[in-house]
């Protein structure tokens, strides 16, 4: 008798089950669009403030004169690519991988990733630091700076890139973290260091206090200081055994199966970076043909998508988590309706903006400038594509939600979908009408298409149609029902 109540507790409380931290059970357990929200709340906060900080890195550098700000400018769009390869397609892929070997109870292999990841971002940084320092001169230059304004331009660049391991290494620990579940710690790093830089970035530039007058460099050096900093705090997090995943240096032996788990996201996703980089350069070359005015307007009215990619990204990071411990731990519906419940709140919230700046969008525009030639073109921007602003935070959020079922084949092609209607369309309407609007109905078209294609893909079974998942647990070993009984 009491060998059959012992075989029953075995077969009631699954070992598996045991391995489960609280915050993964959570992923796995706790209502869905709660947890999204509760979780999206500070990594929001996150991308604003980092947004915040460079806006008043650049109002405190333009006090150096034009020169320093076309400088800094310049430099600009390839740090930009750089943190986003960084923090959202690499970083994605890390996430992912954590999120799916804790789901599926590999605690092991969850902390030996974190190493892993730290290997993968030296080797970027490298790439990176590499590249910039051997070719930002040409580049800057093929930009358009000379004189003063490339003088200005290397010498902010050069010290950036000098510390891009370290902004890879901490984008990289972060969303370690973030493939945990916890998304405060994170946040609350970089509100720190951010609220410490504010301050530490003048004093560099203009030489307040004891420090000296650096000028440009100044705010390089600061950036490369915060990232220092920041990195070390969340190394020493992960290395006290304080989260789930634990960083450790001894006893791992390197493994490509590890790799691989995150590159297969990663690797697709800093495509799809580099896609989504090369539609905006496209578009912004299609509205120089009808010059400085067209530019301003549709790079105004454009830089409102930007202010989305914060409030898409606050859930795109749970949805990363949730997304991929629920695939890891076999829980195929569950992760569908995370994926769908955070699309269709993302979805929402968007096209809410979208609709605002359609009706009124001089509200926007005249934040930034009063000429009329300008509004008028920003105006018929958001006319066109305003509307359809639903269907890119639909796209992206399952965008995010693809890399935690780590299957990104659908996005990539969704977004490669998008330049091509966006290159071809734009170009077919400067040949046929000449009319700027008419580029802009093929931006919005391929806006549609991008949000369409992934909500197709999902909804049609894309994540598993290639999966095997079993459908039952497998039958115990004789071994284990001798032990058992």
């Amino acid at each position: 008798m009491a060998g059959s109540t012992h075989v029953e507790t075995a077969v009631v409380v699954p070992p598996a089950v045991l391995r489960f931290d609280p915050r993964t059970r959570l992923l796995l357990e706790a209502p869905i669009a709660p947890t999204l929200l509760r979780l999206a709340t500070p990594n929001v906060l996150v991308m604003f403030v980092q947004a915040s900080v460079g806006l008043i890195e650049t109002y405190f550098v333009a006090r150096l004169g034009t020169d320093a700000l076309a400088g800094v400018a310049l430099v600009f769009p390839v740090l930009m690519l750089m943190q986003m390869m960084s923090a959202g397609a690499m970083g994605g892929g890390i996430s992912s991988a954590v999120a799916r070997a804790l789901g599926a109870g590999r605690r092991a292999d969850a902390d030996a990733l974190a190493l892993h990841a730290l290997a993968i971002a030296g080797g970027f940084g490298l790439v990176f630091t590499l590249a910039v320092l051997g070719g930002g001169r040409w580049l800057y230059a093929a930009m358009g700076g000379q004189g003063p304004s490339l003088a200005a331009a290397l010498t902010y660049s050069n010290i950036a890139f000098s510390g891009a391991i370290l902004i890879w290494v901490f984008n990289s620990l972060a969303n370690v973290i973030r493939g945990t579940g916890n998304m405060a710690i994170p946040a609350a790093v970089t509100s720190v260091g951010a609220a410490a830089l504010i301050p530490l970035s003048p004093c560099l530039i203009f030489g307040w206090g004891p420090l000296p007058r650096l000028g440009v460099a100044g705010g390089a050096v600061a950036v490369v200081i915060y990232y220092a900093v920041g990195s070390l705090v969340l190394a020493g997090y992960l290395w006290m055994g304080r989260s789930v995943v634990r960083l450790s240096f001894g006893g791992v032996r390197f493994r490509w199966p590890l790799f691989r788990d995150i590159l297969k996201v990663g690797a697709v996703a800093a495509l799809i970076t580099v896609q989504t980089n090369l539609t905006i350069a496209i578009a912004t070359g299609f509205a120089g043909r009808f010059g400085p005015a067209a530019i301003a307007g549709y790079g105004t009215g454009a830089r409102l998508e930007y202010l989305l990619v914060p409030l898409v990204f606050g859930l795109g990071g749970p949805l990363v988590a949730m997304v991929g411990t629920n695939i890891g731990a076999g829980q195929r519906g569950r992760a569908l309706r995370t994926a769908w419940i955070g699309a269709a709140i993302a979805a929402g919230l968007t096209e809410l903006i979208g609709l605002g700046a359609a009706l009124a969008p001089h509200v926007w525009l005249s934040l930034f400038d009063t000429d009329p030639a300008m509004l008028d073109a920003g105006s018929r921007y958001l006319h066109t594509v305003g509307p359809l602003y639903g269907l890119f935070g639909l796209g992206m959020a399952l965008y995010f939600a693809s890399q935690g079922a780590g299957r990104l084949l659908w996005p990539l092609l969704a977004n490669l979908t998008r330049l091509i209607i966006a290159a071809v369309g734009g170009w077919l309407a400067l040949r046929w009408s000449g009319e700027l609007s008419h580029v802009f109905i093929a931006l919005s078209a391929a806006l549609a298409a991008f949000g369409l294609i992934n909500a197709g893909a999902v909804a049609t079974g894309a994540w598993f149609g290639p999966l095997r998942w079993p459908r039952t647990p497998p039958a115990l070993s004789t071994e284990t029902r001798a032990e058992h009984d």
